[in-house]
């Protein structure tokens, strides 16, 4: 091997092979009754680096994934990078066209493939031209390659590539709920900054320091940044990785009790439905060290129950695909049995993260005001593939990008989370955020889940709607939910109608769909909210 070929320790591919020279036999992956060692992976990985380069895949080249998670996923993104070339997941949930349409935007001409998937593949093979093969990992049905036959017939040994912290890793699309998604670039040196092994010894927060014989339960999907960052970040840290397919909130709960799990990352619709669970009393939790959630907000009570019931640390984590992953923490020590103001908020940036709050113009404003967040550091994504307006519009000459979240800072530095820019409610002139209203309707004991939206008003051109979800054999009326919100938020803030639902629309991360959710109210109605975006 040249010495060019040595790669600089701030890549994917030197994580692993670290690992493998210091703790070889180490779990890296379990599933199901498989085990993968770290010596085992560096070595796979380096037969599918080699593997796709014979297939003519170079530096910069795009492949993708399209299943659910498995530990080959990873093994087939470390090959990836071992080239250069840049791993696209794709959302497994979304429809044959959407799926088409990100596997053409990305170029990729190798699309690896998870088990029951291959027919959707089939289906859109006339939308996807490039697509020259197609690799099945445990895929049954699928007409092309096994991975695990094609990537035995080539060398164990490190491609000859250079590869470097500033070389693009990972592409992951956003959701999509303005439009089409956009494939966010992150490089190996922004992913690896947005890890929370990745800080200074002296940097680091407690609950970011290594736990010896830590496993972590790796439940999010991995075309989302959560669950491909969980599987990272513990690889990172040297630990093994317990995957689960999907989220199960029964599989969950045997594998906390059969691998003594002392790490896990839940959105927090997932933690409300393990709490919900049949089983959650009967379960020993005594072995989970912390629980990190995000990707939306968790109204305070329901943090509170899962606080009692789970009795691990919590930790808040506030960041985007845009970021890599998280940008804002809040500690372990702010998680208080009896609530406080600061549980409300998100936590205080990372080291070496920027945040300020901005107006419409760009400006920054005081304290305590409302803007939109905008962040800098070295997490952030390099930009939206083959789209520079939208990178532009996103990421100024100066490097902060613009999230489209609505906050404000505390006079403690505590960021705190409204809604999305667009989701807040101008009714009469006064600005009602989704949240407050949602956090406050929470705090009912009949109520299961809620969102609120904007919905058409001849008079005060917006009025706030609750779609609430009750607890099973609860009764409750719209004046009661009403008055029970009249009783925490200004009556301006309260809604003006509430619907009765089965079930919350959201996205894979847990993100609620108030784009759904909004469509009905303002279609046929004359009038605009953002296309009810």
């Amino acid at each position: 091997m040249t010495e060019q070929a040595v790669q600089a320790a701030e890549t994917l591919a030197s994580i692993v092979r670290g690992h493998a020279q210091t703790q070889g036999d180490t779990p890296a992956f379990t599933f199901g009754d498989e085990v993968i060692s770290f010596a085992e992976l560096e070595a796979g990985s380096n037969r599918a680096a080699n593997a796709l380069a014979a297939l003519g895949v170079m530096k910069g080249d795009r492949v993708s994934y399209l299943g659910k998670n498995h530990p080959l996923y990873f093994e087939a993104l470390l090959g990836a990078a071992k080239l250069g070339a840049v791993m696209t997941p794709v959302n497994w949930r979304l429809a044959p066209p959407e799926v088409a349409y990100i596997v053409d935007d990305c170029g990729a001409e190798v699309v690896f493939v998870g088990e029951g998937f291959s027919p959707l593949l089939d289906k859109i093979a006339d939308q996807t031209p490039r697509v020259r093969h197609i690799i099945g990992i445990d895929a049954q049905d699928c007409s092309g390659t096994d991975y695990r036959k094609w990537r035995s017939r080539h060398s164990d040994e490190l491609p000859d590539i250079a590869v470097g912290a500033d070389d693009e890793a990972l592409q992951l699309y956003t959701s999509g709920t303005t439009g089409r998604p956009k494939g966010a670039i992150m490089t190996h040196g922004s992913i690896q900054s947005s890890r929370a092994t990745s800080g200074r010894e002296d940097e680091m927060r407690s609950w970011q320091e290594p736990i010896e014989g830590n496993v972590t339960l790796l439940a999010m999907p991995c075309f989302h940044i959560s669950g491909t960052g969980t599987g990272i970040e513990t690889m990172m840290a040297g630990a093994n990785s317990i995957v689960l397919p999907e989220y199960d909130p029964s599989r969950a709960l045997e594998l906390i009790e059969n691998y003594n799990i002392s790490k896990i990352f839940l959105v927090p619709a997932a933690i409300r439905i393990l709490l919900n669970h049949p089983r959650i009393d009967e379960v020993d939790f005594s072995r989970l060290k912390y629980i990190t959630y995000g990707a939306s907000p968790i109204p305070l009570e329901l943090m509170k129950q899962a606080m009692d019931v789970l009795g691990c640390g919590f930790v808040q984590m506030y960041g985007m695909t845009e970021t890599s992953g998280t940008i804002v923490a809040l500690d372990p020590e702010d998680h208080v049995p009896e609530g406080s103001e600061k549980m409300r908020s998100v936590g205080t940036p990372l080291p070496g993260v920027e945040i300020k709050i901005i107006d419409e113009t760009g400006s920054e404003v005081p304290t305590r005001t409302v803007g939109e967040i905008a962040t800098r550091s070295s997490k952030n994504m390099r930009g939206y593939w083959n789209n520079p307006q939208a990178t532009k519009e996103t990421i100024d000459c100066d490097g902060w990008l613009r999230t489209g979240d609505a906050g404000y800072f505390d006079e403690d530095g505590y960021l705190y989370i409204h809604d999305r820019v667009k989701d807040m409610i101008i009714s009469g002139g006064e600005n009602v955020y989704p949240a407050e209203v949602e956090n406050a309707i929470y705090t009912h004991p009949k109520v299961a889940d809620v969102a609120v939206i904007g919905v058409p008003h001849e008079k005060w051109g917006e009025a706030v709607k609750a779609c609430i979800v009750l607890k099973r054999d609860a009764e409750l009326s719209e004046a009661e939910i009403i008055a029970h919100a009249r009783e925490h938020i200004a009556g301006y803030k309260c809604p003006k109608s509430v619907d009765f639902i089965e079930e919350l629309p959201r996205n894979p991360s847990g993100k609620i769909l108030r784009r759904k959710l909004r469509a009905p109210y303002w279609e046929g109605s004359g009038m605009r909210k953002d296309s009810a975006t």
